[in-house]
């Protein structure tokens, strides 16, 4: 007897056929994410599109740097969670030793995705072999944080936050890619998660989140010195360095504390299955928007 189901059928309507964009400028791939009017909120679409576009930088020889970027006021609001666009039962070829979505019943659904397009993506993005540098602006919100924690280095603008308020709006323990307590102090990582509070530019780049914070007119600038800069040095020397930094994190225990915490994080969402009748815990992409401005005291 065959435990699967039939996968749900569900419109979906794609604002853009070009998530992301991919340029390549004096040796350094610039990757912007497109979907400003919905502040380049992450659907499946635009992470393969992603997948794709660090691929294709990590192919090319001639590319020596990468910078990922989102085009519009915000770097990203997160994981998309109402937008037309979102494709949660959508099932694309797999990038990784991972099955099917789509046709898996209860919590195995959302457990199969997260294994490849969330927590297996973005390990996947922070090995390649090129330094990245993350460009943010405005908000990086819960799945905002994984894609500029992948890169090597994260210059952010003056009026850009950090925020995963995924514990006090869902009742989940941080996003899946959980390296809170390696980019912030531990009980610096604990206030950020507990309260779910937004954290400045400038306050994350005290405790070392963020390499640099300037005006939001000189981002694309002092980005650009940066990369061209790491462009125009030795290959395996940038490819080495990086990979000896990453290897100190492994040895501090940081993969095997993200396969754990990503167990507690569906455990959260099994948990909001049974009591809400909603993996997560019937927030939307609106819903959480708003109580977020409230919080933060905007109109």
């Amino acid at each position: 007897m065959s435990d699967l189901v039939e996968p749900k059928s569900v419109d979906i309507v794609y604002e853009t056929e070009e998530p992301v964009t991919y340029t390549v400028v004096d040796g350094v791939a610039w990757i912007m994410m497109n979907r400003p009017q919905f502040n380049n909120a992450q659907n499946g679409q635009m992470t393969y599109a992603l997948d794709d576009a660090f691929q294709k930088a990590t192919n090319d020889d001639a590319v020596r740097c990468i910078v990922l970027g989102g085009e519009g006021k915000h770097f990203s609001a997160g994981h998309d969670i109402g937008t037309p666009g979102r494709d949660l039962h959508r099932e694309f070829d797999k990038r990784l030793m991972v099955a099917p979505h789509t046709n898996k019943p209860g919590a195995e659904l959302l457990y199969t995705r997260e294994q490849e397009q969330y927590l297996g993506m973005c390990r996947r993005w922070r090995d390649v072999p090129k330094p990245t540098i993350a460009m943010v602006q405005g908000a990086c919100v819960a799945g905002g944080l994984m894609l500029a924690w992948v890169c090597d280095l994260i210059v952010a603008s003056d009026d850009a936050f950090f925020q995963d308020p995924v514990n006090p709006l869902m009742g989940i323990p941080g996003v899946e890619y959980f390296a809170h307590a390696y980019e912030l102090p531990p009980r610096v990582a604990k206030e950020f998660l507990l309260l779910g509070e937004r954290m400045s530019a400038q306050r994350a780049e005290q405790f070392g989140m963020v390499n640099k914070v300037l005006p939001r007119a000189e981002l694309r600038e002092a980005v650009t010195a940066w990369a061209t800069k790491l462009a125009g040095q030795a290959r395996l020397g940038n490819w080495l360095t990086k990979q000896a930094v990453n290897h100190v994190e492994e040895l501090r225990g940081k993969r095997a504390a993200m396969d754990a915490v990503f167990h507690m994080h569906h455990f959260a969402h099994a948990q909001n299955d049974l009591v809400t009748g909603n993996s997560i815990a019937g927030v939307s992409g609106k819903s959480a928007a708003s109580a977020n401005k409230k919080d933060a005291g905007e109109a």
